[in-house]
């Protein structure tokens, strides 16, 4: 079946997605534009300039979260470091989801869109200090961008349902901002504790559709999105964060020139940034907006995507440190928690992946869990060799999964089966 993208007609600055043309959008869903005027005719819904602007942000984010993890490597402090890549992925999901409704060229959401990268980018700053003295910059910038991003849609909004979302926002930022702006003022371990339950909420009352006393939920399932614009997001954050990971290599091995050792080193560590890349757009990635699109319901899949970019991001985060200590340390002796950190990049990317085939065809590669099985098993053996030859070890793992991707797509072809609520997964070859 072929899917031919409508042109959608913007109403006041909102966007009217492709599928609104489809017969999978309900009348209710087709008619959440109602009072809005017709304003212009697009061919496509790419991503805006400033959106663009927006993501190359998170370069420095991503380089300040793996920075922090290695300069204090250990399970509490990669713990502390994931509650902030949740706090930190939050503002860039909520941004996107509302640029997807709305029109990025609006002169009004770039104002948004702008004043969200300056915070973005002073919570970046604030990372490394963030359980220290720069705990209130962290915790005070993000609740300011949770609440003021839901009133500036409620004050430029004309459009009765969509400014009632924006106040089921408003209602639960303000709830976890106590938790976010206590936790500023406790000692680290306090800290943690409440900024988990802080970040916790806000996923929890986006899982559940916003529950408000008196408003009932958002009813985001219902609601059509632009597949094309979210997809392109979800895969330009995902090249950011790679390329992030390059940045680093370079970085790191710029004080040493190309010793025979490093260089060794920085070429294991791209290699493994080419498998994730392959890995990731082959096919899953490529098939994603035509998956969204042909969903039963489409936010649905679009939401369920948004996690496996969040895992696979994470991921990609681990290598970054990975990459980090191989570089610095190619021959030198290998700790464990070095072996879980050069491992656990790619085991975390492979779930995070094995949730997008989920996503897009209702079922699970095999290849995924048995390259998470296989990295398991090689951890205590590789234990006494080098890092190098560590990653060495995962970057083979990886090769094994991309070879097996090409082989499984060449004998079983598959079109786009996106997941629907309550459907199980299966494995396929």
């Amino acid at each position: 079946m072929a899917f031919v993208p409508a042109v959608p007609v913007e109403r006041a600055g909102i966007r009217q997605p492709a599928q609104a043309a489809r017969s999978s959008v309900t009348p209710m869903a087709m008619e959440s534009g109602a009072g809005e005027q017709p304003r212009t005719y697009r061919l496509s819904e790419r991503a805006g300039f400033v959106e663009l602007l927006f993501d190359v942000v998170f370069v420095f984010t991503f380089t300040r979260l793996s920075d922090r993890m290695v300069s204090d490597l250990n399970w509490r402090s990669a713990y502390a470091t994931f509650v902030l890549t949740l706090a930190l992925w939050w503002v860039w999901y909520r941004l996107v989801w509302a640029t997807n409704r709305y029109d990025s060229t609006r002169p009004a959401i770039q104002v948004l869109v702008i004043g969200t990268t300056l915070g973005s980018l002073l919570m970046a700053i604030a990372v490394p200090g963030a359980y220290g003295d720069s705990g209130l910059l962290f915790a005070g910038v993000y609740v300011a961008i949770q609440i003021v991003r839901p009133l500036w849609i409620i004050l430029i909004g004309t459009n009765k349902e969509v400014r009632l979302v924006s106040v089921r926002n408003l209602f639960w930022a303000l709830i976890s901002a106590v938790l976010w702006i206590a936790g500023a003022f406790t000692s680290i371990g306090t800290r943690v504790a409440l900024w988990s339950v802080a970040v916790g909420l806000d996923y929890i009352a986006g899982v559940f559709d916003y529950p408000t006393p008196g408003l009932g939920r958002a009813g985001f399932r219902a609601h059509p999105i632009q597949e094309d614009h979210l997809t392109e997001r979800y895969r330009q954050l995902l090249i950011i964060a790679l390329g992030e990971t390059i940045l680093i290599s370079g970085i790191q091995i710029s004080p040493y020139g190309l010793e025979r050792d490093r260089a060794a080193a920085l070429l294991v560590s791209f290699v493994i940034t080419v498998l994730l890349w392959q890995i990731y757009f082959y096919r899953a990635g490529e098939l994603l907006a035509v998956a969204i699109a042909s969903a039963q319901s489409p936010a649905y899949v679009g939401r369920l995507a948004s996690y496996a970019h969040l895992i696979m991001v994470t991921g990609v985060g681990l290598s970054a440190v990975g990459d980090e200590l191989i570089i610095s340390h190619p021959l030198g002796h290998t700790e464990r928690r070095w072996v879980m950190v050069i491992f656990g990049g790619p085991a975390v990317f492979l779930v995070g992946r094995a949730l997008l085939d989920y996503v897009t065809f209702s079922h699970v590669s095999w290849s995924r869990p048995i390259g998470l099985l296989t990295l398991a098993a090689l951890a205590p053996v590789t234990l006494p060799l080098p890092p190098v030859l560590v990653a060495v070890a995962a970057a083979a793992v990886l090769t094994g999964v991309a070879i097996s991707n090409v082989i499984s797509w060449r004998l079983f072809p598959r079109v786009p089966k996106p997941a629907a609520p309550g459907r199980m997964s299966s494995y396929r070859p």
